[in-house]
């Protein structure tokens, strides 16, 4: 799994993230611009561990049973 699928990854990831949180301002009500930046920041640091938790356990061979359809790669021995 190359750089461009990790990228991928964490663009889905934050992006999706962003939008859950944008939704969530909208219906406190009246959302200022700082609650939005606030949402975008959130959800960057949120998908950046997040994804660097999933490549942390691909590089170490570690099983994940929340992440059962990324097979982690064996190391031979």
């Amino acid at each position: 799994m190359g750089a461009g699928f990790w990228i991928s990854r964490y663009l889905l990831a934050s992006s999706i993230l962003f939008i859950i949180l944008t939704v969530v301002e909208y219906s406190k009500g009246t959302p200022s611009q700082a609650d939005i930046l606030s949402a975008l920041a959130w959800s960057l640091v949120a998908s950046a561990i997040f994804i660097g938790s999933k490549y942390w356990r691909y590089r170490k061979a570690v099983a994940c049973a929340t992440c059962s359809g990324d097979k982690p790669k064996t190391k031979s021995r």
